[in-house]
């Protein structure tokens, strides 16, 4: 007798292979922006945790000079758009000068930061960084790091030779209020920096995090929080020539952005 039983299938046809692949890059499309998201999300932490760690070392330099946070040192004569600090206490992501001098959150990594320098860089940046190279030019030529830091108020592109340098909300207990009549918070937050292409040369180059989307602050009690940037309002926007010269004026008004509590 002859069995009924249909013969077996040697593989799988045109249809269901096509069936396998779509669920498959529907899946893709569906896996990828989330696994996106997660890493921005653990960048962001990250960030976090690095200005949690600059926020330590603050107070640990400022228990060793008197209650006084980080500054200066005084501004070397302003001659060239590649130097981003012609202002003594205006606010800064220099780590060193022109000349090599340590300035600003770089007056940390002598002792403070010695063992963790990689904190002053956070790992959400949207261009290239190379740390180690960056950290390298300290002492020796001007390097930047990842956050703006206002070890003071001035907003002047100047300084003038025959002033001392300002010593205004300096003490970490008590930083003033700023222009607005609000106490000082913030001290230190993620670089949104914008400049026009062509003074790249110069080495004026964008400097932004997490897509422009978000800016982690440092307050000067040590907390640190992540603020929506969605609006633009922690955003250091130069592109236009005519606010270049007004730079220092828009990097603190973005740091008194921070000071606001919602």
């Amino acid at each position: 007798m002859r069995s009924l039983r249909s013969p077996a299938r040697g593989g799988f046809t045109l249809i269901e292979l096509l069936v396998v692949i779509a669920v498959l890059g529907l899946l893709a499309a569906l896996l990828v922006p989330a696994l996106a998201s997660a890493q921005q999300a653990g960048r962001r932490a990250s960030c976090l945790n690095n200005l949690r760690q600059i926020g330590l070392a603050i107070r640990s330099y400022s228990t060793d000079y008197q209650g006084l946070i980080p500054f200066g040192p005084k501004a070397p004569p302003f001659t060239s758009p590649a130097s981003f600090y012609p202002s003594t206490g205006a606010p800064t992501s220099l780590l060193s000068l022109q000349n090599g001098a340590p300035a600003g959150l770089g007056l940390l990594l002598a002792h403070h930061l010695s063992d963790t320098p990689r904190a002053l860089f956070c790992p959400g940046s949207d261009q290239p960084l190379d740390a180690a190279a960056e950290l390298a030019r300290v002492g020796v030529h001007q390097a930047q790091s990842s956050y703006y830091y206002r070890h003071g108020s001035s907003t002047r592109l100047f300084d003038d030779p025959q002033e001392p340098p300002s010593s205004d909300h300096l003490r970490l207990d008590n930083l003033g209020l700023n222009r607005d009549g609000l106490p000082i918070r913030a001290l230190a937050l993620d670089t949104q920096f914008l400049s026009p292409p062509d003074l790249a040369s110069f080495n004026m180059k964008p400097r932004t995090h997490h897509r422009l989307k978000s800016a982690n602050v440092l307050h000067a009690d040590g907390s640190v929080v992540s603020r929506n940037n969605q609006d633009q309002r922690f955003t250091v926007d130069l592109r236009t020539y005519a606010d270049i010269r007004d730079a220092f004026n828009t990097i603190l008004r973005v740091l008194e952005q921070a000071d606001a509590r919602y």
